[in-house]
């Protein structure tokens, strides 16, 4: 019931306006830019920091045409495990840092401003506690369960103990809106 009043909202939100739908390259490029993307966060990312994606799914196609914005997820990224943690359809899990670059067209790595000392490391920590924890489908048009995540909530939630008011969290978080909260480090788009 929840995910038809969620999907029937996108749906009338989106009407009038153009799908921005990517396709992947073929399998060789594709494996030469996960490769590359792959490299560029592992040496620059850091416990903590957010991946910021556009991905290929049709899920990525819907959040890029409500919103506007060419980014479509976030993940937190875990070095420590050569993995991401990031809130889907299918609630709070883990991913492998490649794979999870592999389903994605473009990447930014974003540094929280509240990933100063010990609250990257903290911020992991709460992120691995809320695996398994449900979608938030309600959430992403502002009807927030405090037990329930989307992308962009999980990544903003797990550094709530270091957010001040004058941060303006905004009821629902898009993904197009996490550089507000942090640094640009790399960005995979290419540069004319």
């Amino acid at each position: 019931m929840i995910r038809a009043v969620v999907l029937a909202c996108l749906i009338f939100l989106t009407a009038c306006t153009t799908p921005k739908s990517i396709h992947p390259p073929d399998a060789a490029l594709r494996a030469k830019q996960t490769e590359m993307f792959t490299a560029r966060v592992k040496e620059l990312g850091k416990n903590g920091d957010w991946l910021v994606t556009r991905g290929y799914h049709f899920a990525d196609d819907l959040v890029a045409t409500v919103t506007n914005i060419p980014l479509s997820h976030v993940a937190v990224l875990d070095m420590d495990n050569d993995q991401v943690i990031e809130a889907e359809g299918k609630g709070v899990h883990s991913t492998k840092l490649k794979d999870f670059v592999d389903k994605s067209h473009r990447v930014l790595l974003i540094r929280p401003m509240w990933a100063q000392g010990n609250a990257a490391e903290d911020a992991v920590v709460i992120a691995r506690k809320l695996i398994g924890k449900k979608y938030d489908f309600l959430g992403t048009i502002g009807i927030n369960d405090s037990k329930r995540f989307y992308c962009s909530e999980l990544a903003i939630f797990i550094y709530k103990k270091y957010q001040k008011e004058i941060d303006h969290i905004p009821k629902i978080i898009e993904p197009g809106q996490m550089y507000l909260w942090g640094q640009v480090l790399y960005d995979s788009r290419p540069r004319n």
